[in-house]
């Protein structure tokens, strides 16, 4: 099964903020903002044990709890083992992604991507969701931003253990479809060219956005499309900094990429576009991504998301973006129009 036929929309909801991720939300805004996601037609919610160490699983269960489990599905993620003990959470080694849930919960979390751990995080996560399956698992973070020269060492583990542990379930209908949730391009790469396991496709966040696309559209984006999968494209704001946030990729935006947001707002602006709007309907208008998943800590967040992905983007808008080099001249843009007017 695809993934295209397990989500039951375009737009997703991501759960990162809800444990708290760079500020302390308070418990009845968290609720409200999955309250209005469900309200808004979102039945589609991703998370992770990572997030403010099993904090979102367990704001989100809570807030869906009593929803009819048959009309939205949940995906999250293995890798990490959240623990009872208590820990220093200033300590924690996260590579770049630094201190994002230091308001979250302090317990321990274990990075572990054996055949057991991932049964044991799945278990974990299902009380923390208060549901009794997940359709979609992602194996969690084996990337270069999180271990540096040793995550080809880590993605063999995984390799061994989790990706075929899942492919085992899925197999078995327990889940429904597994890959990477990941912040980089090169390990998906590296999981399409193996002969086996087999995955249904991957969360990509960050790296198929509008001001970061070209390694996945000209290396990654192929490869799905001949295999048949998809891309759910996360972090479609790019930690904020497309929209107006000091944050890229969880960290201070550098001058480089500030200009660049500045180039595209420039041009935003006089269309009358809003940058929430040409941030997904960008991520979207390649095939290859079949739902993006914008985080939301607030309910007028989810209100926002609805009318980007909504809002109405001029051809000509497009057209001026490709022809300033803000976007890759191979990026498949939201209009044939625009493309069939470039080609002439």
């Amino acid at each position: 099964m695809s993934l295209k036929d397990i989500l039951p929309g375009k737009l997703g909801f991501g759960a990162a903020p809800l444990g708290n991720m760079f500020r302390d939300i308070p418990e009845e805004e968290a609720r409200a903002t999955v309250e209005a996601a469900w309200n808004d037609g979102i039945r589609y919610f991703d998370n992770a044990p990572f997030y403010g160490a099993g904090l979102a699983e367990i704001r989100m269960g809570h807030a869906l709890a009593g929803r009819p489990r048959d009309q939205y599905v949940i995906s999250t993620k293995v890798g990490r083992v959240i623990l009872a003990e208590i820990e220093d959470v200033s300590a924690r080694d996260l590579g770049e992604k630094g201190d994002v849930f230091k308001y979250g919960l302090p317990n321990k979390i274990k990075n572990d991507y054996s055949a057991e751990a991932t049964l044991r995080s799945i278990e974990d996560s299902l009380k923390r969701l208060q549901t009794d399956h997940i359709e979609i698992v992602w194996v969690h973070d084996v990337a270069q931003d999180f271990y540096g020269d040793q995550w080809l060492e880590v993605f063999e583990t995984a390799r061994r253990g989790a990706f075929r542990q899942l492919d085992r379930m899925r197999d078995k209908g327990v889940i429904k479809a597994w890959g990477l949730g990941v912040n980089r391009v090169e390990p998906i790469e590296l999981l399409l060219e193996l002969d086996e396991p087999n995955p249904d496709g991957s969360l990509l966040a960050g790296r198929y956005s509008l001001l970061d696309h070209d390694r996945a559209l000209q290396r990654l984006m192929p490869m799905v499309a001949e295999r048949g999968l998809g891309i759910v494209a996360g972090g479609p704001y790019s930690s904020g900094a497309l929209v107006g946030g000091p944050n890229f990729e969880y960290a201070p935006a550098t001058p480089q990429i500030l200009e660049k947001v500045a180039r595209i707002k420039a041009i935003a602006d006089r269309y009358g576009v809003s940058m929430k709007a040409a941030g997904l309907q960008f991520a979207l208008a390649n095939p290859g991504v079949v739902a993006v998943i914008p985080g939301a800590s607030r309910p007028s967040r989810i209100t926002e998301d609805r009318a980007a992905l909504e809002q109405f983007i001029p051809s000509d808008f497009w057209l001026e973006l490709r022809e300033a080099g803000l976007v890759n001249h191979e990026a498949p843009l939201p209009t044939a129009e625009v493309g069939d007017r470039v080609a002439a």
